[in-house]
């Protein structure tokens, strides 16, 4: 039996080709991404191991504490006093400080160079002969001036410095020139992201960063011999262990081993998900493959069973046929998989991310994946046309090639497919009553049984559905569309796991677009409509703070009329910790669309608080209220409401105060954006003004409303992108399907295409009938999916509502028209080969075809 069923393998090799190639791509699917993660994370391991070498103990400090009274207490860093002490202790041979944040490069037309995010700026500390380890310099040497800079090797070419040139460099303050002193080479993570690394002379970067004297960070090199675990011992007795954290060189690398395994997990997560889906969606195509092979083969089958095999036999030589399919499918897909790991380096690479070198990594369970998934899905998939197979009795299928389904098994497929169908709808009712995370969990099983169910109901949907547009191909098409239409519905069964692959694809196409869009919508009404402002002035990338001294700059500037600062700070409210915004209580009323609902924002001018309207419910707080605030810096005050206003999430915090208040109580002030209006409106000349007055920054950003807008509907366009490539592989699977599913219908119906040439239906028309069938398949599922895809996308927003006041949902009928559209060329397309073979068949041999 197992030498027939490799027979029947090698004897349908074209009809198998469609499931060959399904398997293959859901697999190399999975192989790729765990080759891709498994290499990124040997390499990142090895680079970060890498990094810490000749590291004994690193010492690292968490900044000042806080007492049970929410107050600073303790130093800001590690000071010179510990340097020396543990200078002092025997075993250690050296001892270097590092601090860092942000610094920006600019080229030579003023724009910054690498992604503003991960570019860095440190200290420059020799330890030994003058140089340091971390560093390799190509040129010149490190920073021993203050008015001295070193240059990552990637960051110098692309600005064309060299040594001795002058180099703009701006942190959160105004930008400052410096003289080249040395470019090197750097296993630095934010070099290997794509950014910048700029090294300051010690105390340079002290000031910029921390205070002067203190250290962020402490590496400590061991002499020959001494233990790094005696070293630890020894080094923890000096620090405070509540904002400090000491261990060994070896505890750290293996820490950020596991920080970047954990980190790659969700991107792997991710892929494999995607990867799911394609899998899940090329079961319907293997499923339909073997069910119509099966059909196709029943007279065969039932002559093995008139000879002595036994269900059983007939059983596993389906099942075996399966499994040659799903081991050939799976050896293809890991090699795919490699190919595809290469591929997403490579992109990954083109947008500017350094991922590091080194050789792919095929790891044991990356195998044994591709091959047990290639094999159990497909053997999975197999199992129903097997065991139907088995049960037919060999008299009756010598009778029939087609034994069509009985009423009986679709009248039990249909009330199955109901009661999951109704349970799975009321998941997603009971989700949305619920509300929040838990809600959306128990929705995202309802969304499951839901698909599960509508699948299984398909067969009953497609007559009635199908049924109904009957008459306009009728009248459109004529003939072609008459026929088209009737083979549609022949058989209900094929038709619904053909069109459940494409409704798969769709619905979850459609549920991201219809949420992307709704909440780009939302956010862009939240962030530009209640912003009066002409310009927003930020750090590039959301980099980090601005310096005070940008409000102050631009405040003075000819032809700028309103400046605020939008501080972010804090303070205790009745003990517990209260975000709060700092601004202009003269200008905010001019670059901020604030609706007032009781009070006046010019109470902020006299040293009074506002607040938000949930915020003040809460805590019934009512206009002329006193409250007891406790500053940043533990002084208590008693301050008066002295106004409510309605909830701006995104632009200002619950509690609104004058901006110099809140400064005069916080040592550190935190400014993510400063608003500002220019005279006579915006313009081209006005933004230039802005940017002159800064300097020309190029870690600064100065973004027009438009911009703005820009930016948030960019970064929601670009995701769905990213969501519609992955989602790709199984709509590409679902046309596949429907190749299949056509090519062998044609060959099903030889004989009945050679009586319809023979009684006068041309092969142009036969390519008609064929292709309508084809768009019609390809649209049943498409709308089904879209419908399914709006329900789902309606229920998960009314989850979101809450947390967004202005949200709406919105229908993007462009983009469901171009879905549908797409789903009827897939059609047409996937028509081409099956049609064209119907076409040229010859129509006395046809007829002759049994």
């Amino acid at each position: 039996m197992f030498r027939t069923a490799l027979r029947n393998v090698l004897a349908h090799k074209a009809r198998l080709l469609m499931t060959v190639l399904a398997v293959t791509l859901g697999v190399a699917f999975v192989s790729g991404t765990l080759v891709f993660t498994d290499t990124l994370k040997k390499s990142l391991s090895g680079q970060s191991a890498k990094s810490y070498d000749g590291v004994a103990v690193s010492v690292t400090s968490f900044g000042q504490g806080r007492n049970e009274q929410g107050l600073k207490e303790g130093e800001p860093g590690l000071g010179q006093q510990t340097v020396d002490k543990i200078k002092a202790l025997p075993g250690v041979d050296s001892v270097s400080g590092r601090v860092s944040g942000f610094a920006g490069v600019g080229d030579e037309d003023g724009k910054l160079i690498g992604a503003g995010w991960s570019n860095q700026g440190a200290n420059y500390t020799p330890v030994k002969d003058g140089k340091n380890p971390r560093y390799a310099f190509v040129t010149g040497a490190g920073p021993a001036k203050a008015d001295e800079v070193a240059l990552d090797k990637a960051t110098a070419d692309k600005g064309g410095y060299k040594v001795g040139d002058k180099v703009r460099v701006a942190t959160n303050g105004p930008v400052k020139e410096y003289s080249l002193a040395g470019v090197f080479t750097t296993e630095d993570g934010a070099v290997q992201a794509g950014g910048s690394l700029v090294l300051f002379e010690t105390t340079v970067a002290q000031e910029l960063y921390l205070k002067p004297g203190y250290f962020q960070e402490l590496s400590v090199a061991a002499k020959s011999g001494a233990s790094a675990d005696k070293l630890l011992a020894d080094i923890k007795p000096l620090l405070d262990e509540k904002t400090t954290k000491a261990q060994t060189g070896a505890a750290l690398a293996a820490e950020q081993a596991k920080q970047i395994e954990k980190g790659l997990s969700h991107l792997s997560t991710m892929l494999l998900v995607f990867a799911g889906i394609s899998l899940f969606v090329g079961i319907f195509l293997i499923y339909n493959t073997f069910t119509m092979l099966v059909t196709q083969r029943t007279k065969e089958l039932a002559l093995l069973r008139a000879v002595g095999a036994n269900r059983g036999q007939v059983m596993r030589s389906v099942l075996a046929e399966a499994l040659v399919v799903g081991a050939v499918s799976a050896a293809a897909g890991l090699l795919g998989g490699i190919g595809l790991a290469l591929g997403i380096r490579s992109v990954i690479g083109s947008l500017g991310a350094k991922l590091p070198g080194g050789a792919p990594v095929i790891a044991p369970g990356t195998i044994v994946a591709a091959l047990v998934i290639g094999v159990v899905v497909t053997t999975v998939a197999a199992v129903l046309p097997a065991w139907r197979t088995g049960r037919i009795a060999p008299v009756a299928a010598m009778g029939s090639a087609h034994l069509p389904a009985t009423s009986k098994s679709l009248l039990v497929r249909n009330i199955l497919g109901s009661i999951i169908s109704i349970g799975g709808i009321g998941l997603v009712f009971l989700g949305v009553s619920t509300g929040g995370d838990t809600g959306r969990m128990t929705m995202g099983g309802g969304a499951f049984f839901m698909l599960i169910g509508m699948i299984v109901l398909l067969p009953l949907l497609s007559k009635p559905v199908i049924g109904a547009v009957r008459p306009l191909l009728q009248k459109v098409f004529g003939v072609p569309g008459k026929l088209a239409a009737q083979n549609a519905v022949r058989n209900p069964r094929r038709t619904a796991v053909t069109a459940a692959s494409l409704a798969i694809g769709l619905t979850l196409v459609t549920t991201l677009s219809v949420l992307g869009i709704t909440i780009g919508k939302v956010v862009d009404r939240m962030s530009t409509e209640k912003l009066k402002a002409d310009y927003r002035v930020s750090m590039s990338s959301d980099a980090g703070s601005l310096d005070k001294s940008v409000a102050e700059t631009l405040a003075k500037a000819p032809g700028i009329k309103a400046v605020s600062p939008q501080t972010a700070g804090y303070f205790l409210v009745d003990g517990d910790f209260r975000a709060a915004s700092g601004v202009n209580p003269a200008t905010i009323g001019q670059l901020l669309n604030v609706e007032v609902l009781s009070g006046s924002l010019d109470s902020l001018g006299k040293g009074e608080v506002a607040v938000a309207e949930k915020t003040a419910k809460k805590q019934n707080f009512t206009v002329g209220r006193p409250i007891k605030l406790t500053y940043d810096d533990g002084q208590e005050a008693s301050v008066t409401v002295g106004a409510i206003f309605k909830d701006m999430e995104g632009l200002l915090s619950p509690y609104v105060i004058d901006d110099k208040i809140l400064s005069s109580h916080s040592e550190e002030t935190y400014i993510p954006e400063v608003y500002v209006n220019v005279e006579g409106g915006a313009s081209k000349a006005a933004q230039q003004k802005v940017v002159d007055a800064l300097g020309k920054n190029p870690a600064i950003t100065v973004a027009t409303q438009q911009d703005m807008r820009n930016e948030m509907g960019g970064l929601i366009n670009t995701m769905l992108n990213i969501m519609y490539g992955l989602l790709g592989m199984a709509l590409v699977i679902s046309v596949l399907g429907v190749v299949n599913t056509l090519a062998m219908s044609v060959f099903e119906r030889t004989q009945e295409i050679g009586m319809l040439r023979a009684i006068g239906l041309d092969r142009s028309r036969v390519k008609n009938m064929i292709r309508l069938e084809a768009v019609v398949i390809s649209l049943f599922g498409a709308v089904l999916g879209v419908a399914i895809g709006i329900f789902l996308a309606w229920a998960v927003g009314s989850t979101l509502a809450k947390s967004m006041p202005s949200y709406e949902l919105i229908l993007p009928w462009d983009r469901i028209g171009i879905f549908l559209l797409l789903a009827a060329v897939v059609g047409v397309l996937a028509a081409m080969w099956p049609a064209r073979s119907a076409a040229r068949l010859n129509m006395l041999t046809a007829i002759k075809t049994e």
